[in-house]
C-alpha cells in the first residue's frame, strides 16, 4: 500500500509547539514529525471518537501483547508481561527514576552531547548532572569508557541515563558498548535508565540492540523507557511505558509513577498504540525508507553546496547533527542569525552540552518539497553570515 509522505500538511494554527512561529518561518527543530499518523492510526481513533464517551480508560492484556509481539518480531527481544508499565511519557518516566532511584544531592550521569530534557529531569528535582562526553573525532562520535568509569566510580553517582539509539547523534550502540555499559554500571552499583525512544527510527537495513537484551546484568541493573510516539507521530497522545525485569526496581518504579499520576491512558491512548504495533509496521518501514532518502539528500546537498558544515553519520533518528565548527564556535549566534535572516528554526546545538556549541540539530521528517526549501534557506543564511563575520 502507498503512503503519501510528500503530501504537505497545512500546521499552522493546529495549536502545534512546533509550528506556532511566526508567518515566513520554517521550523525544523523540535523532534515532531510534519506527516499525518499511520492510516491504521487515524481509522482507530476514529472509532474511538465514534463511540462518543471518553471516560476513564484502563490497560488492556491487548496492549501489552501488541508491545511484546512487536519486540518479539521487530527487535527479537522478549519483554516480559509483568515487567511492562504505562506511563504518559518518556520524560515523566525518567523524571520518577530521578526522584524514585537517586537523592538529593546525588549524581546522574549522561553522555553529552545528548538530549537536552535530561538536564531537566535532573537538575529540577536537586540532582547533579555529571557528563561524560562522548569522544569526537572529527567525523563520528565514540564512548570515552575510561572518563565514563571514572565518573561512574564517583560516590555520588547512582544513576545512568543511556540515549539508545543517541540523540541527537543518531548513533546505534553496539552490543559490545552496551555490554560494556552495564558491567561498569554494576561494578560501580550505578542503576541504568535506558531511553530507547527512537530504537524504530533505524535506517533500513540497520537494527537497534535494546540494553535489556544484552545480558542479564543489563537486564537486571535497568529501567528501560519505550513508546511509539517517535516512530508513529503520536507524542501528544502521551503513552509511553516501561520495561523493567528487576522486581524491586518495577515496584519503585510503579509506585512512583503512581505517586506522579502518569501512570494512566487518556482515553485514545491505548487504541493507536495496540494499532501501531499491530498494524503499522508497513507504514512504518516506507517511512523509514523516506527518512533516509531526505538523508541523503541533506548529505548530497551539504556537500556540494556547502562544504563548510560537514553532516555526522547516523544510523537512526530523523534528527541530523550537523558540524558547523568551521563557519563558528558559537551556533547559538549561529541559529538566530538563520532564523531572523532566512526563517529557518533549527535547534542550537548548544542546549545538549558537550561539544554542542559548534553543532545544530535538524529535523528532517518533512516532505521533500519543505526540506528542499530549508536546504535553501541554509546556504542563504551561511553565506549571508560568512559575508559579515
Amino acid at each position: 500500500m502507498p503512503f503519501n509522505f510528500d503530501q504537505i500538511n497545512e500546521r499552522r494554527q493546529t495549536h502545534s509547539l512546533k509550528w506556532d512561529i511566526g508567518e515566513g518561518e520554517l521550523p525544523l527543530w523540535v523532534a515532531d514529525m510534519d506527516f499525518k499518523a499511520a492510516p491504521v492510526i487515524q481509522k482507530a481513533l476514529e472509532n474511538r471518537v465514534k463511540n462518543g464517551i471518553f471516560g476513564y480508560t484502563v490497560v488492556p492484556e491487548a496492549w501489552k501483547d501488541a508491545i511484546i509481539n512487536w519486540w518479539e518480531t521487530r527487535h527479537q527481544h522478549t519483554l516480559g508481561r509483568e515487567d511492562l508499565i504505562f506511563c504518559t511519557g518518556i520524560v515523566p518516566a525518567i523524571s520518577t527514576a530521578v526522584k524514585r532511584l537517586t537523592n538529593v544531592g546525588d549524581n546522574v550521569l549522561v553522555q553529552s552531547p545528548v538530549y537536552n530534557i535530561f538536564f531537566n529531569s535532573i537538575e529540577n528535582h536537586g540532582r547533579h548532572v555529571v557528563e561524560s562526553e562522548l569522544s569526537y573525532d572529527g567525523t563520528a562520535y565514540s564512548i570515552d569508557f575510561e572518563d565514563l568509569e571514572a565518573k561512574l566510580a564517583l560516590p555520588l553517582t547512582t544513576l545512568m541515563i543511556l540515549c539508545n539509539p543517541h540523540n541527537p547523534v543518531g548513533k546505534i550502540w553496539s552490543r559490545e558498548e552496551l555490554a560494556k555499559i552495564g558491567d561498569l554500571c554494576l561494578k560501580h552499583h550505578v542503576t541504568v535508565i535506558s531511553d530507547e525512544i527512537h530504537c524504530d527510527l533505524t535506517d533500513p537495513g540497520q537494527a537497534y540492540i535494546p540494553f535489556a537484551s544484552v545480558s542479564d546484568v543489563c537486564a537486571q541493573n535497568s529501567v528501560t523507557c519505550l513508546s511509539a510516539s517517535k516512530a508513529f507521530n503520536i507524542a501528544g497522545l502521551q503513552s509511553a511505558f516501561v520495561s523493567i525485569p528487576n522486581e524491586a526496581l518495577r515496584f519503585k518504579m510503579e509506585r512512583g509513577l503512581n505517586s506522579d499520576e502518569v501512570a494512566e491512558p487518556n482515553a485514545f491512548a491505548i487504541d493507536a498504540v495496540i494499532a501501531a504495533f499491530t498494524e503499522g509496521g508497513e507504514w512504518l518501514d516506507a517511512l523509514r525508507g523516506y527518512i533516509k532518502s531526505n538523508k541523503d539528500s541533506v548529505a548530497e546537498f551539504l556537500e556540494r553546496e556547502l562544504p563548510s558544515i560537514r553532516l555526522i553519520h547516523s544510523q537512526a533518528t530523523y534528527l541530523l547533527w550537523l558540524d558547523c565548527s568551521r563557519i563558528t564556535s558559537d551556533t547559538t549566534v549561529l541559529q538566530h542569525y538563520l532564523r531572523e535572516k532566512t526563517g529557518l528554526y533549527l535547534s542550537e546545538g548548544s542546549e545538549y552540552r558537550g561539544n554542542g556549541n559548534l553543532f545544530l540539530r535538524m529535523n528532517i521528517a518533512c516532505p521533500t518539497a519543505v526540506l528542499d526549501d530549508a536546504l535553501r534557506r541554509l546556504k542563504r543564511g551561511i553565506a549571508l553570515y560568512e559575508q559579515e563575520k
